[in-house]
């Protein structure tokens, strides 16, 4: 990794998905984690404190030291198990059916092979395992979606390579997932392009 994309890019990261006003949606998401919960794209760590009680470890995804180093203080302070288990989100290092739970926030805008990252967390969590997910992708209006599309080709120079056009459920679904849940809206201290969230679970089948 180059200088931007671990010394500047995990603190833009921080700044703008690390905002208190998150908490209560991140509090929301992980709600239906159990067990052994593999989180991709654990970046500086704001879903510490977030777990539900029934949550037993967590092992994390992350490829930036200097996301892992920003996320070392929640780490120490979590009440759970905590490690950093892998770097690459498309080859997760784990035997099939590892987890009860996966849990991504933020991140899949931004996996350069989403499709086999998706196909991974099936393989590595168990048959009715549950995969939470907190997103931004493209926008309900076609307006918005026009400035995406726009907007796009720098955000993913500027953004590690995030993506604002990626309709995420439909890409969970295709991959084997059955949705259980998903809310898409509006981020109000965000701009619309920005700012299109969904919120979600899927079962493993």
């Amino acid at each position: 990794m180059g200088f931007y994309s671990e010394r500047v890019l995990p603190r833009i990261i921080t700044k703008t998905c690390g905002m208190p006003a998150m908490d209560k949606l991140r509090r929301a998401t992980c709600e239906p984690l159990s067990g052994h919960v593999v989180e991709i794209g654990f970046g500086s760590g704001f879903n510490v404190g977030q777990y539900p009680d029934s949550v037993r470890r967590v092992s994390a995804i992350e490829p930036s030291d200097g996301g892992w180093a920003l996320a070392h203080d929640r780490v120490a302070s979590s009440s759970i198990p905590i490690d950093r288990a892998g770097l690459d989100g498309q080859r997760l290092p784990f035997d099939d059916d590892t987890f009860d739970s996966a849990l991504s926030t933020f991140t899949l805008c931004t996996i350069p092979d989403l499709a086999s990252a998706l196909a991974e967390l099936r393989r590595v969590v168990r048959p009715g395992g549950v995969f939470a997910f907190l997103e931004h992708g493209t926008a309900p209006d076609d307006g918005v979606r026009r400035w995406q599309r726009r907007l796009e080709p720098v955000q993913k120079k500027l953004g590690g390579g995030c993506h604002l056009t990626r309709d995420i459920p439909s890409t969970i679904a295709d991959a084997g997932w059955d949705i259980t849940t998903v809310d898409a809206f509006y981020a109000k201290a965000s701009p619309k392009p920005f700012g299109a969230f969904v919120i979600g679970a899927a079962s493993n089948p």
